[in-house]
């Protein structure tokens, strides 16, 4: 589903992500983890066609998203770290805007606007206007509209910012229904419990390069040692400074 080839981007003499390559099938929940100013963001961004690599390609589902960008980002859907709605619209209405967004068939897009209503919740204030919504009301509502859709490809920037307890242990249940269902789900997240105990597969990245990629057993074998997530990302980026100006 991903396939990042050589991928460079360099903002004028700064280097956000340096030579990074990445393949990710069909069907897999990818971790993707860094610290602060490792890359993360500028690779979603690229992966979201918001952003073009200096050098390299990205390809999703088969298609370059340079030269094919529309049939790419139709496979695609982003569910950012701040959930944006637009205010005036009802909940109802912003999936029916989203739906609308992707040419949906009326008929098909009234029955996925009712399950994911459903699947999300979402019933006691989706004819509210969106303005009213708390945090968690807002995160779920965008959940919601990224995957009306049914997308092959769901990109999520820390999405268990702001939810309670009991919302994301239904939204970690979600990810790995999406998953078994044959989405593939590209994780960006600081919660290190979470990617150790969803992701079939992990990515750490720093200053642009990744340090680290695999399952947990390949992670250990990388780092030469045992432990939690925790402790080899931690040896894995260990004596990398990061502060050395590079945007996230």
């Amino acid at each position: 589903m991903i396939e990042i080839t050589g991928v460079t981007k360099r903002y004028g003499p700064k280097v956000a992500v340096s030579d990074l390559n990445l393949s990710v099938p069909d069907g897999e929940l990818f971790a993707f983890l860094g610290p602060n100013g490792a890359g993360k963001t500028t690779t979603i961004k690229m992966l979201c066609g918001l952003l073009f690599p200096t050098e390299g390609t990205v390809e999703i589902g088969g298609f370059d998203m340079r030269t094919q960008g529309d049939e790419a980002r139709h496979l695609v859907s982003y569910v950012p770290d701040q959930p944006f709605l637009y205010e005036k619209l009802s909940g109802r209405e912003f999936l029916q805007f989203t739906c609308d967004m992707y040419r949906m068939d009326r008929d098909h897009a009234r029955q996925r606007t009712a399950e994911v209503i459903e699947t999300f919740h979402l019933g006691e204030f989706v004819d509210d206007l969106t303005e009213r919504y708390s945090h968690g009301m807002r995160q779920r509502t965008v959940f919601a509209a990224a995957l009306v859709h049914e997308p092959k490809l769901l990109i999520a920037d820390e999405p268990t910012v702001g939810l309670d307890p009991k919302s994301i242990r239904e939204l970690k249940v979600l990810l790995r229904r999406l998953t078994e269902a044959g989405t593939t789900v590209f994780l960006s997240t600081h919660t290190l419990d979470i990617a150790q105990e969803l992701a079939d597969r992990i990515g750490i990245i720093d200053r642009g390069r990744m340090l680290g990629l695999g399952t947990m057993a390949d992670l250990r074998t990388q780092a030469a040692m045992d432990g939690s997530l925790e402790d080899l990302f931690l040896k894995i980026t260990e004596g990398v400074d990061t502060a050395a100006g590079v945007p996230a």
